[in-house]
């Protein structure tokens, strides 16, 4: 026979998950509006300006990545670090490419190359978060296979043991 008295531990740690999913996805939509709202004056400003520089253009690609981003949370509930790192790079990029120019001679070239290194070692991290999440999985992946075994083990009857489960901890 199955458990039917949950315990309060129980009921607490599943009030709690929904509470947090809830906040969540209050919180992204909300950031979402956010964005589309800004890039929707963004894109307001240039056609009002008539045409579009290269800054404009990169920083609709920002708007697109938060965007895609936020739609990659309410898809597979995950927040993937990678996003954020492209984000970097696409800011980096940008002020690299729009704001250098204002600067001084001699400043010019250390803010060149400090950018420049910034930007090889988030693409460096890049390849690094990648390959180990290939090779050794992420550390989500045993949250859900854990949360997966307490659901199990409170439909269970008191006697009876949960099957072992065989995580592979590399991605096939």
């Amino acid at each position: 026979m199955a458990k039917k008295n949950v315990g309060i531990h129980e009921r607490l740690q599943s009030i709690g998950r929904e509470f947090v999913d809830i906040c969540h996805y209050v919180i992204l939509f909300l950031i979402s509006v956010v964005v589309v709202w800004t890039a929707g004056k963004e894109f307001v400003g240039i056609v009002q300006k008539g045409s579009a520089d290269l800054k404009d253009i990169l920083m609709l690609f920002i708007y697109l990545e938060l965007l895609a981003m936020i739609g990659i949370y309410f898809k597979t509930h995950r927040l993937p670090v990678q996003f954020l790192i492209f984000i970097a790079i696409t800011a980096l990029s940008r002020h690299l490419v729009v704001d250098v120019q204002a600067v001084s001679d001699y400043f010019h070239l250390w803010l060149l190359a400090t950018i420049s290194v910034a930007i090889m070692v988030l693409s460096a991290s890049i390849v690094v978060l990648t390959w180990t999440a290939r090779t050794f999985g992420r550390p989500e992946d045993n949250l859900d296979q854990q949360h997966a075994n307490l659901t199990v083990k409170a439909l269970l009857p008191d006697d009876a043991k949960v099957p072992d489960s065989h995580t592979k901890h590399r991605r096939e």
